[in-house]
Order: structure tokens, then sequence, then C-alpha cells
């Protein structure tokens, strides 16, 4: 049994002030991935033992970024998606393990006014596509903030957030289509009905009324979902304003 973890962390330094490593060494993840670092090479020194790890860094200072912690050491490791317009922000690290390869991801946001909507759906079509050249070789394990919420089941006010980031027909459309492209939302492969969340706004005491959205996901290749064993989301852990979420794969 394999065990995953994902987690946007939102600042790996200030999580770390809240408890990032303590939840890091209770669970004991085969692989541990992170978005939304927010650093820069050499501002932390953060190695856990046993762990092999991987980073890719945005230029810019102070802004997305990921990581991936993993006890087997991978057969190779590639940043990016291999398109020059998408590979300066650190948004992807893939690794490649004998019967699989498993991606972290932080989706681009929309932003306010959906001024990046434009670019998100570039980067949409060139994911898909880089998923699909992956899995000419092996299946695909991916996870992160993708910054959708996929079906109103997954938000707690879907009617007043229709048009708004991460919510819209076109990232929603874009999410159906991945699925339909042969990948399966594994929280929903376990749990069709359940509502729950993984990120909450920290305006308006959203996480004391649970007022949030699902957009943290770990989805795989449907070839792999007869060995799917169990898929969690750590709604009780704090440090970030997303939280933890998990899978498990015989």
């Amino acid at each position: 049994m394999k065990k995953f973890i994902s987690w946007n962390v939102n600042g790996l330094r200030a999580c770390m002030q809240k408890g990032f490593s303590e939840f890091f060494d209770s669970e004991d993840a085969d692989i541990f991935a992170i978005q939304e670092s927010k650093l820069s090479e050499g501002q932390i020194d953060y190695s856990p033992e046993g762990y092999h790890c991987y980073w890719n860094y945005a230029e810019k200072k102070g802004y997305s970024g990921t990581a991936v912690f993993t006890k087997e050491e991978p057969i190779s490791v590639t940043y990016g998606i291999g398109v020059e317009e998408h590979d300066h922000e650190g948004r992807v690290i893939t690794l490649e393990f004998p019967e699989y390869y498993f991606l972290t991801c932080y989706t681009p946001n929309s932003q306010d006014g959906l001024k990046r909507l434009e670019y998100r759906m570039r980067w949409e079509a060139d994911f898909l596509a880089y998923l699909k050249k992956l899995e000419e070789k092996k299946p695909v394990v991916f996870c992160g903030d993708l910054n959708v919420a996929h079906n109103e089941i997954d938000l707690k006010n879907p009617k007043s957030n229709r048009k708004n980031p991460g919510f819209t027909d076109e990232e929603r459309g874009c999410f159906s289509e991945l699925l339909d492209s042969g990948f399966t939302d594994t929280f929903r492969y376990f749990y069709p009905e359940k509502i729950a969340y993984s990120w909450w706004s920290y305006r308006f005491h959203a996480r004391e009324k649970n007022i949030g959205w699902r957009i943290d996901y770990f989805v795989v290749s449907d070839v792999l979902k007869k060995r799917l064993s169990n898929a969690k989301i750590h709604d009780n852990v704090l440090g970030s304003d997303h939280c933890p979420v998990e899978l498990c794969i015989e």
C-alpha cells in the first residue's frame, strides 16, 4: 500500500510555524507533495530524514512554487511541462517511478475579474496534452491545488460563485474534459455524494462556518482505478487556508 499526501501550504515558512513538520512526521506518507511554497532557493533548509526532496521555484519572489518529498527514489524528475509560457512559475514537478508517473501541480488562478482566464485556458490545454503524452508510457497519478470546484457539491455557495475564479463554466468544462479523457477524481470515486471542502477564505470566519470549496485533488489514470484503496480530506488540519488531501493505492 502506498500513501500519498498533497497540501497547498500557502507559504511553507509560515506553515512551519503552524505545525507542518509535526503533521508531516505523523502521517509518514510514501510521497508528500506541496504547492504554493512561496520560496526561492536557499530560503529554507527542510530535508526530512528518509526522503528524497525535489523543489521547483517560481522566478518571481514569494510566489507559487512546488515540492515533492518521496521515500522511493524516482527514476527521473522533470520540472515544468515543457512549454516555455508556463514554466517560469514553479507549478509542476513530475517524478517517474517504475509503474507510474507522480505529479504535483499548482494550477494558475484565473484571478479577480478573470483577468487570467484566457491564460488559464491555454494552461489547461497544454497540461492535459502533457498528461496524455506521459500516459503513452505509463499511468499517471497527479495531485494538487487545481483551482477549480468541479460541481455544485464542491463548494458551499455555487449560485453566487457561478462566474467567479475557480467556478466558471470554462474552468469546470476543462476539468470535465480531463476526466472524460481517461482520468478519475479519486475522492468522488469513493464519495460521490459527500460534502467536503479543502479550502476556506481567510475572510468572514469561513472556516469556522465551513463555507469552503473542494479545489485540491488526487486524480489518476482510469487504469489505476482498481488499485485505489482510500481517499481522504484532512479538514481538521490547520496551518494553511487549504487542508491536506490523501490517496492510498494498492
